[in-house]
């Protein structure tokens, strides 16, 4: 079976989530350069801010990189046909369909890899003519379906004829064997990331991450139907107690408009969104991205191995 770095022609397995306000040009760069296939997120950006991003990364790698593309964001429409004249040769989405964007896409050489929390998706994606899909289970950080990875991968295994890779509660050698065991070609890696050197994140951000036990993570927004994955705090906790007495939306926005942004940037531990995923716990030091890629790679070996 053909693994993730011979489809995309990289060193390693691994792709780095497209997290939005931290998947900067430079950050991308840095996980490329590294081994592993860098994503631009494109949540919380508009066209030009997009465009000067994938800019910024030509000038730092030569290794492939991509873009993922959030469907909801408006300037969608406008970013779908900005990627394809910046050049760019691998998307990933979420939040939403992209479909429409699909013939320019495929028109161009790109590779389009969906991000699907359940099978309907999946095979959806397939029939557009998706070249793969990122199955994520509801232990990632951030946006989150309701299947668990262990059951929702080998599953959409089972339902498309594409390769298929596993995201959600991924970060060491274990998970990494985990994943090819129930079929998929690679992995997708987000929370372990956060507490990489390179990361943009405000050190409390860092550090937040680091202290996270195994129910530390918490999620917000399940009543709405908007739910978010994010570590414990204050605001987190206070969110949760609203929306269980009934809060309307508007008075729920109040708490996590901006709220990314502040933890990203100005290390808001206590009203900022933390996004994180359960495998927090597993992640208990800073390391070079380098190394991190490498004890994966590593561990996963030994664990076959051992096997």
């Amino acid at each position: 079976m053909m693994k993730l770095n011979e489809m995309l022609g990289i060193e390693y397995p691994f792709i780095q989530g497209g997290m939005a306000n931290i998947a900067t040009g430079e950050f991308a760069a840095a996980v490329s350069n590294a081994g592993g296939l860098g994503l631009i997120g494109a949540g919380g950006m508009r066209t030009e801010m997009l465009r000067e991003h994938i800019r910024r990364c030509k000038e730092l790698t030569d290794k492939p990189f991509g873009v993922n593309l959030m469907l909801m964001n408006p300037d969608a429409p406008e970013m779908a046909k900005m990627i394809v004249e910046e050049g760019v040769k691998i998307v990933t989405t979420g939040a939403g369909s992209p479909a429409a964007y699909m013939p320019l896409w495929k028109e161009h050489g790109m590779i389009v890899i969906p991000v699907v929390s359940a099978t309907a998706l999946a095979t959806r994606m397939e029939r557009y003519g998706a070249d793969a899909v990122i199955a994520e289970g509801t232990e990632s950080g951030g946006h989150v379906g309701e299947m668990t990875t262990m059951t929702l991968v080998p599953q959409v295994i089972d339902s498309v004829n594409i390769p298929v890779i596993a995201a959600g509660g991924i970060a060491d050698g274990r998970g990494v064997a985990a994943a090819f065991a129930l079929g998929a070609i690679g992995v997708q890696l987000g929370t372990v990331l956060l507490a990489s050197e390179e990361c943009p994140i405000h050190q409390n951000y860092k550090d937040a991450v680091l202290k996270t036990k195994d129910n530390g993570t918490i999620v917000t927004g399940r009543i709405a139907g908007t739910p978010v994955r994010i570590i414990k705090n204050v605001m987190a906790r206070e969110y949760v107690k609203r929306e269980m007495e009934g809060a309307d939306k508007m008075e729920l926005e109040q708490y996590t408009l901006g709220s990314l942004r502040r933890a990203v940037f100005d290390g808001d531990t206590k009203t900022g969104s933390l996004m994180a995923g359960q495998v927090a716990g597993l992640v208990n030091e800073i390391r070079p991205l380098r190394k991190i890629f490498e004890d994966m790679y590593e561990g996963y070996r030994k664990v076959v191995a051992e096997l």
